[in-house]
């Protein structure tokens, strides 16, 4: 447990354990898949493994997400990690956009 009192080394104090907000990069977006009436499970299923290095239950899950809501966050990251991923969905035929 931490003394926040206490200020002498070794000792951690309240504003040494909070981060600054200038310290704090909250860069996550995230991919949505979209649901259409093309792209077959299967397809999608292999694209979020392949793409998305989904494993296959995770793929599938996501897949029944989109498929009945609509709509599904597929992976989450900074924009430079999901960029090429949400391409190569996009050229894989499905509908995706970064949020």
């Amino acid at each position: 447990m931490l003394d926040f009192d206490k200020t002498e080394p070794g000792h951690e104090t309240e504003s040494d354990v909070l981060l600054a907000p200038d310290e704090v990069t909250i860069d996550q977006q995230q991919i949505i898949l979209y649901n259409d009436d093309f792209n077959t499970f299967e397809h999608v299923i292999e694209s979020l493994i392949k793409v998305c290095k989904h494993d296959k239950v995770q793929a599938e899950q996501c897949t029944y997400l989109v498929h009945y809501k609509g709509k599904c966050s597929v992976k989450r990251g900074s924009y430079k990690e999901l960029e090429p991923m949400c391409t190569a969905l996009l050229e894989r035929g499905l509908t995706a956009e970064i949020e």
